[in-house]
């Protein structure tokens, strides 16, 4: 790679990076786009390879995701808004709970008291905004008309991820090829190989760690359900949805569980069936689901991948959450090629000979 090309790249990875911060409110449903088409781009080839033609691949595998997705709505929504709507109604009474139960023992036990605040006036706040704004959806109704340009803008969002997805599913082979030609020959076979190992990492992590967050939302909802508490489900899905980071989906559920199951039955023993839903569900992740969907291709410890989302979040805003693990697996591809040829390079060698050199030296004038 000669410096002129080294020059390059990094003008591009510049001009790249300074788009997307400029673009980033209109970014999002292109990105969604490109995601949902290089999800589907797999099924279309094999339906490619039995002679279906692309187009009708497209519609068929767009039927397919719709179908599941709406499914998916269909049933789990309207549950996980039902469960809030209750945690909602019955918030006076947990924070009275707190108050009454909670807090004595924490003074008993640690000398402390943090729920010294007067928590019957945050409960009585909380149950007259409740009541005006007349549920969850009516306060998110209220929130979003507010501006005629907010909605048509989220409209927009909406109605424009399947149109970009549709297109670039359809062209995917081609943009690649075109984007394959540009690359100068002689870096050709390089670029195509890490294209590959990106291709795995990515693969990896959206079709499965994905599948695998939402899985484990699922084994978990349904073992809080089967012990009998009410916000199964939403406790369930939020610990499937955290578990994007490792473990944190493990601490977040069962901590939230926990205190839904003393808050409900007042009884110590539900700590006990809470503790072995988690476990079987951490038991199922770590032997059967990440073996089986992701295998060790990913590898991003998991402070990296706190730090890729704060990080995406906090230059790039939702655009950067969607783009933050996705790069941050395409960037240890390039970490790990670049560690490569440092240890293969005049520099690192001649420093290991001369430091060789340099401790036979010191032994033999001992």
């Amino acid at each position: 790679m000669t410096t002129l090309q080294k020059t390059f790249a990094l003008f591009l990875c510049v001009v790249v990076l300074v788009l997307i911060y400029f673009l980033s409110p209109i970014l999002a449903p292109f990105l969604a786009g490109i995601i949902i088409a290089y999800l589907g781009d797999p099924l279309v080839d094999k339906l490619e390879e039995i002679r279906v033609h692309r187009t009708i691949g497209v519609l068929l595998v767009f039927l397919a995701f719709g179908a599941v997705l709406g499914t998916a709505t269909l049933v789990i929504l309207p549950l996980m808004v039902r469960e809030l709507a209750d945690l909602i109604r019955s918030l006076p009474t947990f924070l009275a709970w707190l108050q009454e139960t909670v807090s004595p023992w924490l003074v008993t036990l640690f000398g402390i008291d943090p729920f010294d605040v007067k928590l019957d006036n945050v409960a009585n706040g909380v149950m007259e905004n409740w009541q005006k704004t007349g549920g969850i959806v009516g306060a998110v109704l209220a929130r979003v008309t507010q501006s005629g340009f907010a909605f048509l803008g989220a409209l927009g969002v909406v109605a424009l991820t399947p149109v970009v997805a549709f297109y670039m599913m359809r062209d995917w082979d081609l943009i690649m090829e075109r984007i394959l030609g540009m690359v100068p020959r002689d870096m050709e076979p390089g670029f195509i190989r890490l294209c590959k190992e990106c291709d795995e990492v990515l693969g990896s992590f959206l079709r499965g760690q994905l599948l695998i967050m939402f899985l484990l939302g699922v084994v978990y909802a349904i073992g809080l359900y089967a012990i009998g508490l009410d916000l199964a489900i939403l406790i369930g899905m939020l610990a499937g949805l955290a578990s994007i980071v490792p473990y944190l989906g493990f601490f977040v559920g069962i901590i939230a569980a926990a205190i839904a199951a003393m808050f409900q039955f007042q009884d110590p023993v539900y700590l006990g069936y809470v503790g072995i839903v988690f476990v079987i569900g951490q038991a199922l992740e770590g032997w059967v689901l990440t073996p089986w969907l992701v295998g060790d291709k990913i590898g991003l410890h998991p402070v990296a991948v706190i730090f890729a989302v704060l990080a995406g979040g906090q230059l790039f805003g939702f655009v950067g959450i969607l783009l933050a693990l996705p790069l941050a697996a395409v960037v240890m591809v390039f970490v790990r090629y670049l560690h490569k040829r440092y240890l293969g390079s005049e520099y690192y060698v001649a420093s290991d000979q001369d430091l060789k050199v340099e401790t036979v030296v010191k032994v033999a004038k001992e």
